[in-house]
């Protein structure tokens, strides 16, 4: 009997990092949030506008960054599972925020992670944040966007470059947080010395096809090419928040390359979020004052500080964002303001009644009462109890001398836009009702 020889070890391979996420042209806070450390890159894209993408981003990179950690002999399945089980987590953190404030009700945000293991990522991909590897100068996307622009591509509807215009390119199907179980794509990619990594927000990959991506990607160390990336996607006209991260795979032994990053980075809300305030590697605002112009970011505020307080006072810096949302003093006369605006809208109310009211009468249905017909004016409905009708035009035409059909109609109410048609209709009825029980057909 001969032993099985066992399986070689993986090539020992290390992470070689950088993390960059900027605010945008456009938007006035930052909803992506970023982490890249020795064994993990995770990318995540809030959405839900007022009900705060940037908690719900911040929430699952708490969640996910809990994967950072030397692996254990982990099998290709073992990886799958730590990352299935930590997007599952983040998921049901999220709808517990939400349930303990309603004003989170319809938060969630994308999620693409990759999970090292020192030869192979276990990559666990929600929404339309993507990852790419960049390989022997040829660029290859590893996820596929859980978009309905996505599917219309996939059925041959629509071509990438009409995607990224569709006005339906942000509706996302598959997403953490929000009803129902979450379903990741889960798979595992080998990799070998010199292959790029990059995970980013759709506002990069949104306005930058791959071929650029990959030029992008051929340049540098991957702290050049993560800037690179942004400032490109900023130059190109994105709209949204703009988050990249960058990691070679390199020879374990390798030596560290000037400048390289020795610690985990946290950046976009996650970073903003962090109490006490430091930001591990966080740039957002990084282009103000380049060409491309302001990134949107406020001003710090400044803070007048009487001399003679009895106490000392550090200084902080304000945060933008906090200031664009930290409570204001009520302002002079609310009171006024708020009666002069109920004052609006009772009045607006009133016309609205007023106009619905003339229409009515503009209106005509031929009906019954007392088993005649008669013509009303206006709508056959009640409001409140109050009729919209009253009698307008009284017949000799008896209900019961009219055919079945004809008489449930009648009963009905039978609507015109005007009286000379509901007239008309009369005469119609008129000349259909048959002959009076006990009327004789000729004179005595």
């Amino acid at each position: 009997m001969t032993d099985t020889p066992a399986a070689a070890p993986p090539t020992s391979l290390r992470l070689r990092f950088a993390a960059i996420s900027d605010v945008g042209r456009v938007r006035k806070d930052n909803q992506d949030s970023g982490y890249v450390g020795p064994w993990l890159v995770a990318v995540c894209d809030g959405v839900g506008g007022a009900a705060r993408g940037d908690i719900a981003s911040s929430t699952a990179i708490a969640q996910l960054r809990r994967l950072d950690v030397p692996p254990d002999g982990d099998s290709p399945d073992d990886l799958l599972t730590k990352v299935a089980g930590a997007l599952h987590r983040a998921h049901d953190r999220i709808n517990e925020l939400a349930d303990e404030d309603p004003a989170l009700d319809g938060t969630s945000t994308t999620a693409t992670v990759a999970l090292f293991d020192g030869a192979r990522i276990g990559i666990g991909h929600v929404g339309d944040s993507r990852a790419y590897l960049f390989r022997d100068r040829e660029i290859t996307r590893l996820t596929s966007d859980h978009t309905f622009v996505q599917t219309l591509i996939d059925e041959g509807r629509i071509t990438e470059e009409e995607a990224r215009v569709h006005p339906h390119r942000n509706l996302i199907l598959n997403a953490l947080g929000g009803p129902g179980d979450v379903e990741p794509d889960l798979f595992v990619i080998e990799l070998t010395p010199g292959d790029r990594l990059l995970l980013c927000s759709d506002g990069a990959s949104g306005v930058l096809d791959d071929h650029r991506l990959a030029d992008i990607l051929a340049t540098g160390s991957p702290e050049f090419a993560s800037v690179e990336l942004v400032r490109a996607s900023l130059e190109a006209g994105s709209s949204d928040n703009v988050t990249c991260l960058v990691a070679d795979a390199v020879d374990a032994a390798a030596p560290p390359s000037p400048g390289e990053a020795g610690q985990p980075l946290l950046v976009g809300a996650a970073a903003e979020r962090r109490l006490p305030r430091q930001r591990g590697g966080g740039m957002g605002g990084l282009f103000r004052g380049h060409r491309s112009g302001d990134t949107g970011e406020l001003e710090p505020v400044q803070a007048d500080i009487p001399d003679d307080l009895p106490f000392a006072i550090t200084a902080d810096p304000i945060d933008p964002e906090e200031a664009r949302y930290a409570p204001r003093p009520p302002r002079r006369f609310v009171w006024l303001k708020r009666l002069l605006a109920t004052v609006v809208v009772v009045g607006l109310a009133w016309v609205g009644l007023a106009a619905a009211w003339s229409w009515t009468q503009d209106q005509y249905y031929v009906g019954e009462e007392d088993g005649t017909v008669v013509i009303f004016r206006g709508v056959n409905t009640e409001l409140g109890g109050f009729s919209l009708s009253e009698p307008y035009e009284r017949t000799d035409v008896e209900l019961d001398r009219l055919g079945e059909i004809e008489a449930d109609r009648v009963r009905e109410g039978i609507a015109y836009d005007n009286l000379a048609d509901a007239e008309q209709k009369v005469q119609d009825l008129a000349a259909r009702q048959a002959p009076a029980t006990g009327d004789s057909g000729s004179a005595g």
